[in-house]
Order: C-alpha cells, then structure tokens, then sequence
C-alpha cells in the first residue's frame, strides 16, 4: 500500500437547493486533481442542501405527539414535529436534569439511528431553519459516484458522513451514512492474526472507518464539506452504507 493521504479539498461555494454537486465537487477537484481509487467523502450537510432538504419551522404545525414530547424534553415542539415525521421510531427521549434542552433518539427512515432523526440546525443559516438527511443516502452516493466517475474516467468510491453520537461513549465522530463503490464491511474471518490464529468474527466497519479518518482534516468551521482519502485500494465487491446498520434479529439492545 502507498502513503495514505487525508486531503481536505478547498474552494467549494455554499450550496443551494437545485446545485449539480457533482459538478461542483469536480471543479473543487481539479486543482488537486484525481488519482484512481481516489475515496471522495462528502459531508451530509452538501448533499442534503443540494437535494433541497431544507425545511423553515416556521411553516411547521406540531401534532399533539410532538407537543406532548416537546413539553417533556424542553425541545421546540416544530422540530419535535419535523424529526417525528423523519423517523421510523422513536428509540429514546430524554433530558438530563442540568440541560436545558434533551435529545430524541430515533431510527431515521433509512435506517441509521441518531440524536433527533439527522435533522440539523447548525451550518446552515437562519434561526428557523433546519436540515433534514437524505431519505436514501446510499442512492445520492450512487448518484455523485456515477457523475464523477464519468467526469474523470477513473475508478472512485463514494462515502457520505454525518457526525454522530455512540452509545456508552462520549464525543461525536463521522460515520457512513451513504456510499458507493466501496465495500461497507472487509471480513477479515479466515484470516490469521499476527500469532497464526484464526479470525472467527473479526469484520471492519471500512466505511465507518473512512468517514472517521475524514474527520481529522476538518472542523466544523471550516467549511470544507469533501476530503480525499488517498492511497488505499479494495477488492471488486461493493457495498452500501445500509450494510452497516445491525439487523433488528441480532441487536441485543432493541
């Protein structure tokens, strides 16, 4: 394997509902230019404001589920309004006694589960504004991978992050939420560890892991929505971030 290299790719504008982003990621690229097996991770927050999931709370009339949950967590009843319609369930709701605003955790309808269903108030301007995930995050990476592979002629992976919580940890970190082109999951079973022994279970979340490693390269800050993950290669079989998202039959925790 060649050096690895975390690139944070500069020069990309604000994104409006209706942009060509794979187009305008292109542009971004060109200076730095694309070297085949080149992993493209883009920020969820792009994506979604290309595909125009913006939604203004003030136009949002909460239900009386969302009223009664709001009162409970000390939560603005519109947006518990909003992250109920985004979502499959409800896992938990829940206010810590010295916090002035608690959380939902919910299964989105992709799947994923995370703090209030994906939907976001941060980076993306106006008080009343809130940005929802894409509905099928694995389908926008298909899309951006299949314009930009077309652009440069050249085999890509596609991987789209959000920052999410983990259980029974503290801090946030950048996991798959889409991707294209890539395997989600590397089985490492039948292989031998350094000691000759066997792998029974051993399977890297690879997806997750290059969303992470995208992580080191930007701050919320810096607007700076795609990195170029460099110098690693993988075999011919592909995946999709819903690949990593644990059965229902095999979650000890449901």
């Amino acid at each position: 394997m060649s050096a690895l290299s975390i690139i944070a790719v500069p020069g990309i504008p604000e994104i409006h509902p209706g942009d060509d982003l794979a187009a305008i990621l292109a542009e971004a690229l060109e200076p730095i230019g694309v070297e085949p097996n080149d992993i493209l991770i883009v920020a969820q927050k792009v994506v979604s404001k290309a595909e125009g999931l913006l939604v203004d709370l003030a136009t949002v009339t909460p239900g009386e589920e969302a009223n009664a949950l709001a009162q409970r967590i000390s939560k603005d009843p519109r947006k518990v309004e909003v992250v109920l319609r985004e979502s499959a369930r409800v896992v938990k709701s829940w206010k810590h006694p010295d916090a002035g605003e608690g959380t939902l955790i919910c299964e989105h309808v992709s799947g994923h589960i995370s703090a209030n269903a994906g939907v976001d108030q941060s980076n993306i301007g106006g008080e009343d504004m809130a940005l929802l995930l894409p509905r099928d995050p694995d389908a926008s990476a298909a899309a951006l991978l299949a314009a930009l592979t077309a652009r440069f002629q050249t085999r890509l992976g596609v991987v789209i992050s959000d920052t999410f919580g983990r259980p029974w940890r503290l801090g946030q970190v950048n996991v798959a939420i889409g991707m294209a082109g890539l395997p989600a999951l590397k089985s490492e079973v039948g292989n031998k560890d350094a000691h000759g022994r066997d792998l029974a279970v051993t399977q890297p979340a690879f997806g997750d892991e290059l969303a992470a490693a995208s992580g080191l390269a930007i701050s919320k800050a810096s607007q700076t929505p795609l990195v170029v993950i460099r110098g690693l290669t993988w075999d011919g079989n592909t995946g999709q971030a819903s690949d990593l998202v644990r059965k229902k039959k095999e979650d000890m925790f449901r």
